[in-house]
C-alpha cells in the first residue's frame, strides 16, 4: 500500500492500491485547482504555470518529494501530468483512462460510438499504399494502385493491437526495434531470413492472427491504371482519386459512429519533401470541401518519419498488396484477404460483416462491368 498526502488538497492522506494508479490523477487534478486558493508553497510546472505540492510517495513515512516535487514524480511513476489551457485541466478533459481494462468487444463498440468528451474523435486512422501511383509508366505485372486506411478505436488500439504487436516481436526476434515491411516479410529480407518454410509460416501465421483479432475498419480504393489510362477522361493523379473516394467514405463511417463533430488524425508514412507537399495539399482541398458531399470534412493530416515504429502503420503496410492481389488475381488462393474481409466497412454494419464491402469499404476505379452502383 502507498500513502498519497496532498497538501493542497485539505492536507488529506489518501491510501491507495497498486491496481488503483488511475485515482492519481485525478488527485493531481484536484489539487491543482486549490493551490489558487491555499497552499504552503508551490512546485512551477513544465509549461511555467503554478502546480500543485506534494508530501510525496512512500510505504509508510512521507518525505518531500525534490526538485519538481509531484511533475517529476508523476511523470517517474508513468502518470499523465495535467496540461493547462486556460485553466486547470479537468477529469472531463482527459479523452482515456490510462488504467481502465474494461475490454469486451460489445461495450468497446458501444463506447467507440458515443460522441467524444475532448477535443478529438474516438477513432485514429493509419494509411499505406501498394504500387507506384504515376502514370508514365505502368509495371504490367502489378498495373494497381492501392490506397489502405485502416481504422482504430483508439482505446483497442492502445491496450491491445499495439501490445499484441510488441509481445509478437518480442516472441520472434527477442526486443521491439523491427519494423514489419510486408515486401521485405515475402521476400525474406532484412530481419525476416528464415531458417526454413515451417519457420516462415510460423511467423505469417502469427501475424494474420494478429490482424484477425483486431479490431478495425477497413477502407480502400484501388486503381486500375490501365482502364484508367484507357478512359476519355483528363488523367488524375491515382494517389489522389484513391485518397477523396477513401475520406469521403471514412467520413460517412465516422456520421454512424457519432464522431463527426471532432477532429481525427490520419498518418501517413512520408515519401518525400515533394510528395508529401502534393499530398497535403491534396488532403486539404479535399477536407476543404472539393469532395462529393461538398461539406468540410474534420481530418487533420499527420506525416510520420519512415523508421518511425508506429503499429498501426505496419498493419497498414501489411493489409494493402493483398488487396490488390485480390484484385488482380481474383482466382488466386489469398489467405490474407480472407481475414481482411471481416474488416471491411460494408452495408449493413455489423451483422454483415464479410460481405456487402464492394464499392462501400473496397473501391475498384474505373468501376468494373459487374459492380453496381452504391
Amino acid at each position: 500500500m502507498l500513502k498519497f498526502i496532498a497538501f493542497g488538497h485539505a492536507a488529506a492522506e489518501h491510501t491507495v492500491s497498486l491496481d488503483h494508479w488511475g485515482l492519481l490523477q485525478f488527485l493531481a487534478i484536484d489539487a491543482a485547482r486549490s493551490t489558487s486558493r491555499a497552499s504552503p508553497s508551490s512546485d512551477a510546472a513544465p509549461d511555467g504555470h503554478a502546480g500543485p505540492v506534494y508530501a510525496g510517495l512512500a510505504g509508510a513515512a512521507r518525505f518531500a518529494v525534490p526538485g519538481g516535487g509531484v511533475w517529476k514524480t508523476l511523470l517517474r511513476l508513468g502518470l499523465q501530468v495535467p496540461r493547462w489551457h486556460h485553466g486547470a485541466m479537468t477529469a472531463s478533459d482527459q479523452q482515456f483512462s490510462l488504467f481502465d481494462l474494461d475490454l469486451d468487444p460489445v461495450v468497446e463498440d458501444r463506447k467507440s460510438a458515443t460522441t467524444p468528451t475532448g477535443r478529438f474523435s474516438n477513432f485514429i486512422v493509419y494509411v499505406d499504399e501498394s504500387g507506384d501511383h504515376g502514370m508514365q509508366s505502368v509495371d504490367p505485372n502489378y498495373p494497381l494502385f492501392v490506397l489502405a486506411f485502416c481504422v482504430f478505436y483508439k482505446k483497442h488500439y492502445s491496450e491491445k493491437v499495439v501490445p499484441a504487436l510488441e509481445k509478437f516481436k518480442f516472441n520472434h526476434f527477442g526486443h521491439d526495434i523491427v519494423i514489419l515491411h510486408e515486401r521485405e516479410i515475402r521476400k525474406e529480407t532484412g530481419p525476416f531470413k528464415f531458417a526454413n518454410e515451417a519457420e516462415k509460416l510460423g511467423f505469417i501465421d502469427g501475424l494474420s492472427g494478429i490482424i484477425d483479432k483486431s479490431n478495425f475498419i477497413l477502407i480502400s480504393c484501388v486503381i486500375d491504371k490501365h482502364r484508367l489510362g484507357a478512359r476519355d477522361v483528363e488523367r488524375d493523379n491515382p494517389y489522389h482519386l484513391a485518397l477523396g473516394f477513401c475520406l469521403e467514405t471514412l467520413y460517412e463511417f465516422l456520421i454512424e459512429k457519432n464522431q463527426d463533430a471532432k477532429k481525427t488524425h490520419v498518418v501517413f508514412e512520408c515519401r518525400g519533401k515533394k510528395e508529401d507537399k502534393d499530398l497535403e495539399l491534396a488532403f486539404r482541398r479535399i477536407c476543404d470541401g472539393e469532395n462529393k458531399l461538398g461539406a468540410p470534412l474534420p481530418f487533420e493530416i499527420v506525416f510520420a518519419d519512415k523508421k518511425a515504429n508506429s503499429s498501426g502503420l505496419q498493419l497498414a503496410d501489411l493489409v494493402a498488396r493483398p488487396i490488390g492481389m485480390s484484385v488482380l488475381r481474383p482466382s488466386q488462393d489469398n489467405r490474407a484477404f480472407e481475414v481482411l474481409t471481416r474488416k471491411f466497412y460494408c452495408d449493413g454494419g455489423r451483422e454483415n460483416v464479410g460481405s456487402g464491402y464492394e464499392n462501400w469499404g473496397l473501391k475498384v476505379f474505373p468501376p468494373q462491368i459487374s459492380e453496381k452502383p452504391r
